[in-house]
């Protein structure tokens, strides 16, 4: 039987994990997208426009909600209660294999060093295993990226021996090391 593509829920979602609530974006948490994303941090390891103003985030969240429409990406807010958005982590299928699910987070410099980004991307693999039956579920970083490798470490990730992956990002090429969780082993 020949492999089909799928393509993500295009509904809304709303999952919850340790001491967090991940759901939709919304217009009103713009102020909060900009907080967010408008970081250094942000911008040195994304591929997030710098600088990040009202006008970057309604196009970032209009850009959003059309991958959604067509099944392409998830982008989901953390938050603690459902309220404030404290960071964010997308999901989309992966481009190297599309039984593959990958993910991505960041975390507002208010929040960080909450376990937030664990938290979230624990919840993220839990669906993506569960609801989207992901072959694997993965993380590509940056190799000096060293905060995002201790979320990788702390959400049960570990480095694989799959080749570099390239990308471009704001004119510059970054090469990104897999991180797949648990064994690598498609889920039974």
């Amino acid at each position: 039987m020949e492999h089909q593509p799928r393509t993500l829920p295009t509904v809304p979602v709303r999952l919850t994990g340790r001491s967090i609530v991940l759901r939709e974006w919304d217009d009103a948490d713009i102020p909060a997208l900009i907080e967010m994303y408008d970081d250094p941090e942000i911008n040195r390891w994304t591929p997030v426009p710098s600088p990040f103003d009202a006008e970057a985030a309604r196009a970032y969240l209009g850009r959003a909600r059309a991958a959604r429409a067509e099944g392409r990406l998830m982008q989901l807010a953390i938050t603690a209660d459902g309220g404030q958005p404290q960071g964010e982590v997308l999901l989309w299928q992966d481009d190297l294999d599309d039984r593959d699910i990958e993910l991505a987070y960041g975390v507002g410099p208010r929040y960080r060093r909450r376990g937030l980004a664990s938290a979230a991307v624990t919840a993220a693999t839990g669906y993506a295993v569960h609801h989207l039956e992901a072959r694997r579920v993965l993380l590509r970083i940056e190799a000096d990226n060293v905060p995002s490798a201790a979320v990788a470490r702390s959400a049960g990730f570990t480095p694989t021996a799959d080749e570099l992956v390239a990308r471009e990002a704001k004119g510059r090429r970054v090469l990104l090391r897999t991180w797949c969780h648990g064994n690598g082993e498609p889920p039974s």
